[in-house]
């Protein structure tokens, strides 16, 4: 009989950011008594360990064809590994998706691609009893992230968490196709659990609300995974992503640059580098620079496991559409930007049934 509380989830793009899920889902499963890491360890009686893989979907030559717990683990994947945790076999075979825009030259470097034939994403969703589609195929792979959409939201009528930057859950569209297939969407790329862009916004809101001046910043950001090398070469989307998150929440206007660079020794740990110029009283000058280290997947996976949850909850209480709250806490490019603050205040009164959305 299956588990009442089981989350079954579909996964596009067997990555470093899968790695980090599907690993640490399993740390906490080996590890029951340690919850340090956790944004919350229940939310509305789901637990992390609930969450249960059941489709998985890739166009990796090494990975397509091979149990989920083997995909993982297969170059260029390179994610931190939980100390002492094994992960068993799934039962679950990585599927072919289609390549249109998802592996241009600069990542076929590191990707050879499979010569085996699409899938159907929509019959594979449906014969696998996923409730939701997670999306963790590159950056600017915008015909990929559609299909992949498409046959979630209106092929398959599950749920579709987007945790790239290609604008799904801020598209008008797909906002109409949720509500007509009646179900939920989380988006859009995700914010870190303490990531450069939850700290930039901290950062621009201390600025704001102490009354100093922030004039002009920037934020570098380096490490040594496929998600940078694609990120040199076609980050556009994510500069909007990350620009927008902290220049939307100013008063006024911001100059703000953004930077990746690929740097292979870092394998996947990242490092953002902050630089803020301001102003404050008489118009003093004012300069703050600062730098955190961070594994990049784990970081990702963070939240992701969070945004699974929420989207869990909404089915439950037959919710459609955009999940606002969870949204504007959780992503970088949300339909609506929100302090951090009062996005977390509406997330607890979700939760509670006080707030539909």
């Amino acid at each position: 009989m299956a588990n009442p509380k089981e989350i079954r989830v579909a996964i596009a793009g067997v990555g470093n950011c899968c790695q980090a899920l599907l690993e640490g889902i399993e740390y906490y499963r080996q590890n029951p008594q340690d919850m340090r890491g956790l944004m919350n360890v229940e939310i509305a009686g789901y637990r992390v360990t609930d969450i249960r893989p059941v489709a998985a979907f890739d166009i990796n030559a090494g990975k397509v064809g091979h149990d989920l717990s083997e995909a993982i683990y297969v170059a260029p994947n390179m994610a931190y590994r939980y100390p002492g945790v094994k992960v068993a076999p799934y039962g679950v075979t990585v599927q072919m998706g289609p390549v249109l825009d998802g592996n241009p030259p600069h990542l076929a470097e590191f990707v050879p691609s499979s010569q085996q034939k699409p899938c159907d994403i929509v019959d594979v969703l449906k014969q696998s009893g996923a409730e939701m589609l997670l999306n963790f195929i590159p950056t600017e792979s915008h015909q990929a992230a559609r299909a992949y959409a498409d046959a979630a939201i209106k092929g398959a009528s599950i749920g579709f968490i987007n945790g790239m930057p290609t604008l799904i859950a801020s598209d008008p569209e797909y906002q109409r196709a949720a509500i007509e297939h009646r179900v939920a969407l989380i988006g859009d790329d995700v914010k870190s659990q303490l990531g450069g862009t939850a700290i930039h916004r901290a950062l621009a809101t201390l600025f704001c609300t102490r009354g100093v001046r922030l004039l002009q910043t920037y934020q570098i950001n380096y490490a040594g995974n496929t998600d940078f090398a694609n990120l040199v070469a076609r980050g556009k989307s994510k500069h909007k992503t990350k620009q927008e998150a902290v220049t939307s929440l100013m008063p006024y206007p911001v100059i703000m640059s953004t930077g990746f660079t690929h740097v292979p020794l870092m394998k996947d740990r990242k490092t953002s580098i902050f630089w803020i110029d301001g102003a404050n009283f008489g118009n003093a000058p004012l300069h703050l620079e600062a730098k955190l280290e961070v594994e990049d997947s784990a970081n990702f996976a963070g939240v992701m496991v969070e945004m699974i949850r929420y989207l869990r909850l909404a089915h439950d209480r037959g919710v459609s559409g955009v999940l606002d709250s969870a949204s504007a806490f959780l992503a970088k490019h949300p339909p609506t930007q929100i302090p951090d603050m009062q996005a977390w205040e509406q997330l607890k009164e979700f939760v509670a049934g006080k707030r539909e959305r």
